[in-house]
């Protein structure tokens, strides 16, 4: 056993040592389990293109860099949009850490989306000019629109308050005390237009990120995986803050 150097240490037990014919065979009887996790996750993602949509009957404004845009509009002339719920309430000087950890991973990688007839957007309620500061400081460039007073968010129950209480798919009422009860929540949305009709396919929300999460993937192929003892994404910065140093800062959205 020994114990980790992060700020707040957590004992972490070693693998056993073995020798190269044991690991072996273990390692060929995890491939086993790691091949029908990855048949179970096509069939998954095949059930989900499945499932029904719902006609948004609703017209969405936002406003972009470019002035304001339908949520029509943000498919760019595709089939299919992406939008990433972004936790930034319109009272707060930054957004979220836990969903720029999120941007970080989507920053570089929007470039293909577009060959496979998918268009993306990030969308928060902050004001727009907020969100221009932090994405400058942040160095991102992907589209970034404010739904600030429209219903968008609270309709994706991605904000909650007295009149929006389900977080989800369940009440907030009934999830871990630790987690925000009203304010701003984290999301990804799928949408797909048909001519001028627009259809809600798909959110997910909490732990339906982690696929997003490559730095996630990664660790959980160490032996020491997330070391996240000390709470779920605790130990997350914005990417320009780790040199202040190792100490961790509360995250806005776990789960």
């Amino acid at each position: 056993m020994t114990t980790s150097n992060l700020a707040h240490p957590i004992a972490i037990d070693y693998p056993r040592v073995v020798s190269r014919a044991e690991w072996l065979a273990a390692r060929k009887a995890l491939l086993v389990k790691e091949k029908e996790a990855t048949r179970a996750r096509d069939a998954l993602s095949a059930e989900r293109r499945r499932l029904p949509m719902v006609r948004i009957e609703k017209e969405y404004v936002f406003e972009g860099p470019n002035g304001r845009r339908t949520l029509g509009d943000l498919f760019e002339g595709r089939r299919q949009l992406l939008v990433y719920h972004f936790m930034f309430d319109p009272a707060w000087g930054e957004g979220c850490p836990s969903c720029s950890f999120v941007a970080d991973h989507f920053a570089g990688s929007l470039v293909h989306l577009a060959a496979r007839d998918t268009s993306f957007a990030v969308i928060s309620r902050a004001p727009l000019a907020k969100i221009e500061r932090f994405k400058k400081r942040m160095g991102w460039d992907f589209p970034w629109l404010s739904s600030f007073g429209s219903d968008f968010n609270y309709d994706f129950q991605v904000t909650l308050d007295d009149n929006h209480t389900e977080y989800n798919y369940a009440p907030v009422s009934a999830q871990p005390a630790d987690r925000p009860q009203e304010g701003e929540r984290e999301g990804l949305s799928v949408f797909l237009r048909d001519g001028d009709r627009l259809f809600h396919t798909y959110s997910t929300f909490q732990r339906g990120l982690d696929p997003f999460l490559n730095t996630y993937n990664f660790l959980d192929l160490t032996p020491l995986g997330r070391q996240e003892g000390d709470g779920i994404m605790r130990w997350l910065r914005h990417h320009d803050r780790y040199e202040d140093g190792p100490k961790a800062s509360a995250s806005c959205c776990e789960g």
